[in-house]
């Protein structure tokens, strides 16, 4: 039973919980994938390939993924499934929200990182692998700290493909009705990802770096390629979780007595 909610302050208990649920999912894999984003791994390298070697613009490119890639398709169903309950107002709140909170997180990093390291920590993990030496404030840095363009490419990026997502999600919606949900999810998540990847890329490394224009379609390419893969494998998913959620509503007696009186 998909109950669509035109307000976030009027929702039956169940549908109140419901939200901080997907909310928390939001922020919380939003976040990881901000830190851990850092890591770059190789997709062939999994599977014990070599690299791929795809040719994209004149360039041959291997499958060489940011490591926040992994967990970014949950944020996807959890995006795609406010939009089903919650609408555009939903989206806007928790995309405002998470957006807000990756930068409470940065600065939180850059004070961190700026401390002057204790002498004795830098003593205890003084000694690296086969008796080299190691600097772990260093590495601490290097880790944590990201530049200025990849902080600013990810906070746009992220407003903009989840806006985008939640407008592309409701207008396909309006023309399909309450059918068709693999397309309206699968639709507004392939529009706002590629908008999402190109604009991250050419804030953080045409913007702020050297990269060429053919550099950062070309990468955008490759990225595309995971998240569109991503996006159709997860639609069964999907279906999973609607299913599943218009049980948890069914029994919400506030819900049906809210939708009783609107009736009237």
């Amino acid at each position: 039973m998909t109950v669509p909610a035109s307000s976030l302050h009027h929702m039956g208990s169940k549908k109140r919980q419901l939200f901080m649920v997907l909310c928390g999912i939001v922020v919380t894999n939003a976040l990881l994938a901000e830190m851990i984003g850092v890591k770059i791994f190789s997709g062939e390298g999994i599977f014990g390939l070599p690299g791929a070697q795809v040719p994209v613009l004149g360039a041959k490119l291997d499958f060489n993924l940011t490591a926040g890639v992994i967990i970014w398709p949950v944020v996807f169903i959890a995006t795609d499934i406010i939009n089903e309950y919650f609408g555009k107002e939903g989206v806007k709140k928790i995309s405002y929200l998470t957006a807000a909170l990756i930068a409470y997180a940065f600065l939180v990093i850059t004070i961190a990182t700026a401390l002057p390291p204790a002498q004795f920590w830098l003593d205890v993990n003084a000694e690296g692998f086969n008796g080299s030496s190691f600097d772990i404030n260093f590495a601490f840095n290097k880790v944590f700290r990201q530049g200025l363009g990849i902080i600013v490419g990810s906070l746009v990026a992220f407003l903009v493909g989840q806006l985008l997502d939640a407008y592309v999600f409701h207008w396909l919606k309006s023309v399909t009705g309450s059918k068709m949900i693999w397309l309206r999810a699968t639709g507004s998540t392939l529009v706002s990802q590629l908008v999402d990847t190109v604009v991250v890329l050419f804030i953080a490394f045409y913007l702020f770096d050297n990269w060429t224009l053919k550099d950062v379609l070309s990468v955008s390419v490759i990225n595309y390629l995971y998240k569109f893969t991503i996006a159709v494998l997860l639609t069964p998913l999907l279906y999973l979780a609607h299913a599943l959620i218009d049980r948890y509503l069914a029994g919400d007696t506030e819900l049906k007595h809210e939708a009783l009186l609107s009736e009237d």
